[in-house]
């Protein structure tokens, strides 16, 4: 069975970003449903899957990222407002047999997500 996992890379530091809240949503037809909250670990990863295959099903999900926060914390801010602030990745899972990875690499001005392995 599948999970969901992800991680997030600093492209200004060139190492892992710690410490950023990312929410999980399901999208819904005319809402989002709140799933968790949760935060990376030294090594930009969660200790935990998103959602594990007890609980992992087809559909849409979103993954909401702090990454904001972080730049500020980490004093990499270059403006208040920042220019990013919670990043949003909407993506579907059409076959939750399989694992879905949705790695982010961040810096203060943009990002870039994929699906990894």
């Amino acid at each position: 069975m599948g999970e969901l996992t992800t991680h997030i890379l600093d492209l200004t530091q060139g190492e892992p970003a710690s410490n950023v809240q990312i929410d999980l949503y399901e999208v819904n037809v005319s809402a989002l449903t709140f799933l968790k909250s949760t935060a990376t670990n030294h090594d930009g990863r969660l200790d935990a899957p998103l959602i594990d295959a007890s609980a992992f099903g087809a559909g849409v999900y979103e993954l909401h990222v702090h990454i904001g926060a972080y730049f500020r914390n980490a004093k990499l801010a270059a403006s208040v407002p920042t220019f990013l602030d919670i990043v949003t990745v909407r993506f579907g899972v059409d076959d939750p047999g399989r694992n879905y990875h949705v790695p982010l690499l961040v810096s203060p001005w943009g990002y870039q997500v994929y699906r990894g392995s």
